[in-house]
């Protein structure tokens, strides 16, 4: 069962057992209210009320359960989201990471007096106009008669994409095993 599947299931699971217990402590508080007030009402509903007062603790167990398993599904989920957001931010640093050592190159080039295309001259002013500024006039003052021509640095670049970590998470297969759902109706004591 997918992640979010079981969270869905076992949310509603566990908002059926709190409609359950209410009904279960209405009844509860209602029987003891009788046997306060009715004469010989102790020993008339006392065996009721014990039955319900163990119902009623079989349901907090249930329920217990359900949100102990709830509450692993979620760290599941977010270690399947940590992990895919971690991925690519790791990605995005690799890819800065060249991009700043293609700056520098285009950078030297251009200190060297060097000609290189134009839209590498466009990458690197739109970076840094300083950087630009600083590399077109030393390459001025060191312009020689023969210049190096170069060919551009980023070429075809396909734009990476990726699946969105959230859906990526809830789409996952649960971990571990999953308590047996029992319908709240059914409870009474275990």
């Amino acid at each position: 069962m997918k992640i979010r599947e079981a969270q869905e299931l076992y949310r509603e699971q566990i908002r059926a057992y709190r409609a359950q217990k209410n009904q279960v402590s209405s009844q509860l508080q209602n029987l003891r209210s009788r046997m306060e007030n009715i004469p010989g009402g102790k020993e008339k509903y006392g065996s009721e009320a014990a039955t319900l007062e163990l119902t009623l603790e079989a349901l907090d167990e249930k329920q217990e359960e359900y949100q102990d398993y709830l509450s692993e599904l979620t760290e599941q989920y977010c270690g399947y989201w940590n992990a895919m957001v971690a991925d690519q931010q790791a990605d995005a640093a690799e890819e800065y990471a060249a991009d700043m050592g293609k700056m520098m190159e285009v950078a030297r080039r251009l200190m060297k007096g060097a000609i290189v295309p134009a839209s590498d001259e466009k990458k690197l002013m739109e970076f840094s106009f300083e950087m630009y500024q600083t590399a077109k006039s030393i390459g001025g003052m060191a312009r020689q008669e023969k210049r190096e021509k170069y060919d551009s640095l980023w070429g075809e670049e396909e734009e990476k994409e990726y699946e969105d970590p959230q859906e990526a998470a809830g789409n996952r297969e649960a971990a571990g095993e999953a308590p047996e759902i029992v319908d709240p109706g059914t409870v009474e004591n275990f």
